[in-house]
């Protein structure tokens, strides 16, 4: 397991998007990404900020369902 990248809310919204996901709304500091899976709904908010903290960007992967390979460095 590689170790994180250091991301902006805007670059995880860019590669939420890259993998379906739909921004459904903006309020303040923080976008609301949408997946529509066959089963349920996969909702994740993402505080626009220059640089999340690992832990913020580690419970976004986890809320997300998506592999941790994406956000992490090379």
């Amino acid at each position: 397991m590689g170790r994180l990248k250091v991301l902006s809310g805007g670059d995880v919204c860019r590669i939420l998007a890259a993998q379906g996901f739909v921004e459904v709304r903006r309020k303040g500091s923080h976008a609301v990404m949408q997946l529509h899976r066959e089963t349920r709904t996969v909702t994740v908010a993402v505080p626009l900020h220059s640089q999340l903290k690992r832990g913020t960007l580690a419970s976004i992967i986890r809320q997300s369902g998506l592999p941790r390979e994406l956000f992490e460095e090379e």
